[in-house]
């Protein structure tokens, strides 16, 4: 199986280098799972001070980063035909756990930091394949979002994270959010974990786990129970929390 290759085009390599040499990314690559690479915008710029950015036509505050760098850098990876060349932009797709899923399916994806007021619209027209944002929200740059985009992806490789289990049941994995997780010690300043996870009955501690996460999507995130796969049992509790569903189900 190909190993999973992200190529990040930046202006500012410097503020991906220490989260890429942390934690789970740096022993995914230590372990040939993934393969991060950071390129450097500027050196394709075509000028002696290493230009990225312009006035933009039609006047305007704000700079606008330059078209010719950013072809000149995905010209000199030498990109396989299937490869995905995403720019992070607050116009693009909202992100979110079934895109990373689709994503970690790629073999190579080459992710484009904009930065300024934006980018010329020819990066997106001509070069880039998917436009992918993180939230409604800006940023100064794409940097920390292809970091997000990055950690969301490269954890589903098997591998990388070390309990497979534990990515299933990550938070939007199964269309919830995640019930709440207790370490020890059992009491801790009068607080008490609840007393279902002590008794070592797994059919129980999976019962409480499932109503909690839907309890907790529900207090939370509600609109995420309209894409939920419910059972009547879930349904039936849902409805005792309050739950009113905004769609016809088979009520129990």
């Amino acid at each position: 199986m190909a190993v999973l290759t992200f190529d990040i085009l930046t202006i500012f390599p410097g503020m991906l280098e220490s989260p890429l040499r942390e934690s789970l990314l740096k022993k995914a690559q230590e372990r040939d799972l993934v393969r991060i690479r950071v390129h450097d915008i500027r050196k394709y710029a075509t000028d002696n001070q290493r230009t990225t950015d312009d006035y933009p036509y039609g006047g305007g505050g704000g700079m606008v980063m330059k078209v010719e760098p950013v072809d000149r850098a995905l010209s000199a990876l030498h990109l396989p035909p299937a490869a995905e060349i995403i720019l992070m932009t607050p116009q693009g797709q909202r992100f979110d756990q079934e895109m990373a899923r689709a994503l970690a399916l790629r073999e190579h994806l080459v992710i484009i930091c904009g930065h300024y007021e934006g980018v010329d619209e020819r990066i997106s027209e001509h070069l880039a394949t998917r436009e992918v944002s993180i939230g409604d929200y800006v940023l100064t740059g794409g940097e920390l979002a292809a970091l997000v985009l990055v950690d969301a992806v490269a954890r589903l490789i098997p591998g990388v994270v070390g309990n497979p289990a534990s990515v299933v049941e990550d938070s939007f994995s199964c269309g919830l959010l995640e019930y709440p997780q207790y370490t020890r010690p059992a009491e801790y300043r009068g607080w008490r974990v609840p007393e279902v996870l002590l008794t070592g009955h797994h059919e129980e501690i999976k019962r409480w786990r499932r109503r909690e996460s839907l309890r907790r999507t529900l207090l939370r995130r509600p609109e995420m129970l309209k894409r939920a796969e419910l059972s009547p049992e879930d349904i039936s509790w849902l409805l005792s929390l309050g739950w009113i569903p905004e769609k016809d189900l088979p009520l129990p």
